[in-house]
């Protein structure tokens, strides 16, 4: 869904009212904006697909800037904690390039996605962005790395081969690949999932194995799997209605739950947000379908979801987009159906929708959610594309006790969670293991520490 429109940002920043959201039929009073900001690239338009916030309370945002199959280079931003530059890069010639993901290590910010058709990662210098390494790989026609995840010899690129639409920014029925590399970014073994996924799209570790998401032949369901840490299959699931079902986003919660999202329409006037939690064995526990927060006529609304965060609570967190793309538009308080908006979903444990809202830019620009993180404050950070890589900072939305790195649930991080932590170091303790990598160890400490003296 890349339909946006160059407006002025300097227009954006001056309104205050542009950073409210827009109350959507919510059952709770959904965040307020914190402030917005956005950058750009040197090509015409910059499309953001995936957002993180780092070790240092900082961004970073990755994707392209241009056209995929045109002039597209990958775009790389890193931002300070209110959203000012710190650096960005563009990587890439010719004209299939394509930035898809990224992911913190100890020592830099690893990139995947596609250079000159082929299968792309590259590692960052975290206060410069300078290039540590940057390697690719011919996995079998048009190909990318979609996904990463850390392994104890180095890296788990998921991604596709044999793409059959090679300029599509998100689904190019593909052949789903694992390719496991070093810690250089060299080609170490692959594995073909194609059975199971047609493009895997998102890997979380999950114990000393893997989750891996995606769609399934044709993108016609969501499709799951857990493997080991060789990648072997050890169990598969699919999920969905009599017609497309498409999954963009997977995360994992801190007891092993698993949640997709992405949009569907089975049994929907138009495409919907399609939301489902399962529990760690792929037993779907519930599935959601939410759209048309603005109350146009469904038949011409497409409510496209492109990420998902799991939230302390047990539930989860929805990045998505709210438009037409027809000639019909129909207009209702100043706010038209061609008119783009971001829109955020927050689901509870159970399923039930906590809150919705949409969040806009100026008159006549589009804006879309691509992604989103949490950030220490129990708020979070959206990747907005309007034409730039925006980055939208909500305020806090999750209670007392569901603080990250809040462990004894007082609504502060202090030294009380702090030895709570120290007390599981080294174990599986999924209430103390904040990062979800199977141990508590340096990493959830960092996270501790970030969100330190933080209250609700």
């Amino acid at each position: 869904m890349h339909r946006s429109r160059l407006a002025a940002m300097a227009f954006i920043l001056a309104s205050t009212s542009l950073l409210l959201p827009v109350p959507a039929s919510a059952q709770q009073v959904p965040p307020v904006a914190e402030w917005f900001t956005a950058h750009g690239g040197s090509r015409e338009e910059s499309h953001g697909h995936y957002i993180l916030r780092c070790e240092d309370g900082g961004y970073l945002q990755v994707g392209e800037t241009g056209y995929v199959g045109s002039n597209a280079r990958i775009l790389v931003v890193k931002t300070d904690a209110s959203g000012g530059l710190r650096w960005k890069r563009e990587f890439g010639s010719g004209s299939r390039n394509m930035g898809n993901s990224a992911l913190e290590v100890a020592d830099g910010y690893l990139v995947c996605g596609m250079l000159a058709r082929n299968s792309a990662v590259l590692k960052l210098d975290k206060a410069t962005g300078a290039t540590i390494f940057q390697k690719t790989r011919n996995n079998g026609g048009t190909d990318a790395f979609e996904h990463l995840a850390e392994t104890p010899g180095g890296i788990l690129a998921v991604g596709y081969r044999q793409a059959e639409d090679p300029d599509n920014t998100f689904f190019v029925y593909g052949q789903g690949y694992l390719s496991f590399l070093d810690a250089d970014g060299d080609f170490a073994t692959g594995r073909s999932v194609n059975a199971h996924l047609s493009q895997a799209y998102r890997v979380k570790p999950a114990g000393t194995g893997f989750i891996v998401a995606g769609g399934t032949e044709d993108n016609l369901q969501y499709g799951v799997i857990r493997i080991d840490g060789t990648g072997t299959v050890l169990w598969s699931r699919n999920f969905g209605g009599s017609s497309e079902d498409h999954c963009f986003g997977m995360d994992l919660g801190a007891d092993g739950s698993i949640f997709l999202a992405g949009h569907t329409l089975s049994g929907t006037a138009n495409w919907d947000t399609y939301t489902m939690k399962l529990d760690a064995s792929g037993n779907q526990l519930w599935a959601v379908t939410q759209g048309n927060p603005r109350g146009f006529n469904p038949s011409w609304i497409h409510d496209e979801t492109w990420g998902i965060k799991a939230t302390p609570d047990g539930g989860c967190v929805i990045a998505a987009g709210t438009g037409d793309e027809y000639a019909y538009s129909e207009c209702s308080g100043g706010v038209c159906s061609d008119q783009w908006e971001a829109y955020v979903v927050k689901f509870g444990g159970d399923g039930t929708v906590e809150w919705q809202a949409t969040y806009a830019g100026g008159p006549g620009e589009d804006w879309a959610a691509e992604d989103l993180d949490l950030t220490p404050d129990g708020g979070a950070i959206v990747a907005v594309d309007n034409g730039q890589f925006g980055f939208l900072k909500l305020g806090p939305f999750l209670g007392p006790g569901t603080l990250e790195g809040d462990l004894n649930g007082d609504g502060c991080v202090t030294g009380q969670d702090l030895a709570l932590l120290l007390g599981a170091w080294g174990g599986a303790d999924p209430g103390a293991d904040l990062d979800g990598d199977g141990s508590v160890g340096g990493a959830d400490l960092t996270i501790v520490l970030s969100a330190w003296n933080l209250c609700l």
